[in-house]
Parts: C-alpha cells; sequence; structure tokens
C-alpha cells in the first residue's frame, strides 16, 4: 500500500513539474509561436527537410520559452496582483527565482544553438527577440503604451523567422511576413488591454493607445487592423518577390480579416468588454487562417 502511495505520489509530483514549466513558458503561447515560425518555413522551402522542420520548432520554442520565463522573473511581484497571473510559480513560491533563471538560461542556450545549427541569422534573429522581449518591451510596460509598440517587434519575428530559416536570407519576402504578423499585434493585444485593464492597473500597467479604455483607443485598434489587412494581401499584386498570393486566397483572406474589422468597429460603438472578448478571439482566429491559407496557397499553385 505504501509502495502504491509513493508512486502516486511521485506521479502527482512530476505532474506538477510538468504543470509548472508548462506555465513558466506559457505553453500554449509558445506553441503559436512555433506553428508561425513552421508556417514561414513550408512558404520558403522549396524542398520541406523534417530535420530543419523539427530543430525550428524545437528552438523556437526553447527561444519563446526562455523569453517568457524571464518575463515572469521580472514580473513575479507584479504577477502576485493579477488573478491571471498570481497562481504561477513564481508569485505562489513554487519554484525559485534561481530555478527560474537557471531553466531560463538553459533554455536560451540550447534555442540559440539549435537554430545557429540551422543557419547563423535564423539564431540572430531568435536572439533579438529574447533581447527586445525581455529588455526593452516587459520594463517598458510599467512605464508608457508604447511597450505594445516595442512588444511588437518581438512578437512580429516568428512569422519570419520559418522563411530566414528556409533560405538563410533576409528580403522583401520575410519583411511583408513580419508586417503582417507585427500590425496584427496591435488590435489583438489591444482587445487584450481592454479586457485586461482593471487587472493590469493593479499591477501598475496601463497599456491602451490613449491609456484609456474610449472611442480614441478603438479608432487606434481599427487604423491597425485596416493596415493588417492591407499588408496580408498586398502579395497578390506580385510585386514581393517569390512570395505570392493567388487572387482566391488574397480574397479569403480579406474575408477573414472582414471578421476582425467587424469586431473593431462594434467596439468602436458599443465599447463593451463583451465585444472586446469577440475581437480578441477574431484575431487569434485570424493569424491561425492566414498563415494556413498562405502554405495551402502555395502547394496548390
Amino acid at each position: 500500500m505504501q509502495t502504491l502511495l509513493n508512486v502516486i505520489t511521485k506521479k502527482q509530483t512530476l505532474a506538477s513539474v510538468i504543470d509548472d514549466l508548462k506555465q513558466l513558458t506559457k505553453f500554449g503561447l509558445s506553441i503559436s509561436v512555433v506553428f508561425s515560425s513552421i508556417a514561414g518555413y513550408l512558404l520558403a522551402a522549396e524542398t520541406v527537410q523534417i530535420s530543419t522542420l523539427l530543430l525550428l520548432a524545437v528552438g523556437g520554442y526553447f527561444m519563446v520559452g526562455a523569453s517568457n520565463i524571464f518575463n515572469q522573473v521580472v514580473e513575479k511581484d507584479t504577477d502576485k496582483l493579477m488573478k491571471r497571473t498570481q497562481n504561477r510559480p513564481l508569485p505562489t513560491g513554487r519554484m525559485s527565482v534561481n530555478t527560474a533563471m537557471i531553466i531560463g538560461v538553459v533554455f536560451a542556450i540550447l534555442g540559440i544553438a539549435i537554430l545557429y545549427s540551422i543557419n547563423p541569422k535564423t539564431a540572430m534573429f531568435g536572439a533579438i527577440s529574447i533581447f527586445l522581449y525581455v529588455s526593452a518591451y516587459t520594463p517598458l510596460k510599467s512605464v508608457t503604451p508604447f511597450a505594445v509598440f516595442v512588444g511588437a517587434i518581438p512578437g512580429a519575428i516568428p512569422f519570419m523567422l520559418g522563411w530566414v530559416a528556409a533560405t538563410g536570407k533576409f528580403d522583401i519576402e520575410p519583411g511583408v511576413l513580419f508586417l503582417i504578423q507585427f500590425f496584427w499585434q496591435f488590435p489583438h493585444f489591444w482587445a487584450i488591454g481592454w479586457l485586461q485593464f482593471d487587472e493590469y492597473k493593479k499591477a501598475g500597467f496601463n497599456l491602451m493607445p490613449t491609456g484609456e479604455k474610449n472611442k480614441k483607443a478603438t479608432t487606434q485598434i481599427l487604423l491597425y487592423t485596416v493596415w493588417m489587412i492591407l499588408v496580408s494581401i498586398f502579395p497578390v499584386f506580385k510585386i514581393t518577390g517569390s512570395l505570392y498570393l493567388s487572387p482566391i486566397a488574397a480574397i479569403i483572406i480579406f474575408m477573414v480579416g472582414l471578421i476582425m474589422l467587424y469586431y473593431g468597429i462594434e467596439l468602436h460603438k458599443k465599447q463593451t468588454d463583451k465585444i472586446a472578448r469577440k475581437l480578441m478571439l477574431s484575431s487569434v482566429l485570424y493569424i491561425t487562417l492566414i498563415q494556413v491559407i498562405y502554405v495551402v496557397d502555395k502547394f496548390l499553385h
């Protein structure tokens, strides 16, 4: 009986450790970043190499995981103040700062080394994303709403990182992929900022573009949504190098973009959390679908 209890306890302990690691690296977010990188790789690769794809996925996860770990180390005290984050390993004391830092450093080194094995430019952009996220975006969050702009730079790297991994070059094609994800982040993050406004305020963060939940803020959301849609369909004009989008794919992407725009307009008119949530969810749908559409469209033509 005692042996059985020991086995159960060990399993529970292992499960809790895995759960803490998932929270520390923000598993869901990290997987979405890896998904973007893989989409970028498939778009660029003339011949898909499974080994490179696996290296990109693992290296990418380590890199974004390291960024999230360092972010939580810096924000462990403010995380205690918000319901959404107060049960994370560091605020609760389930994990020490030193342990988290060791894991973060190991993840960063492994991530850079794995991406470097693909090509040096991929490792460079991966390192830039960690540096900007931890050293610029994270400290700026408590100072100015401009932090969202700074954070959008490392946040826009994954889609184009896959292209660079496949080609070893940074040209107009990965530049366009970067811009798509760059403009997308503003309506996406401001929708989250709207929903978490009071919670963020408790922690000393004010990330809405105007500092308030108002029509000036939603005007900014609409503006960036329009830019996002335009950049997303831009490759249909055949002036973005080897990155091309067929007219049918461009129309589908435009229509998916209109869903986001619709909720942006509704938020502008009604100013409610319910609509902000719908905008946030539609933004997740948008970025996932367009990456799939781009890849499918490439292989159909």
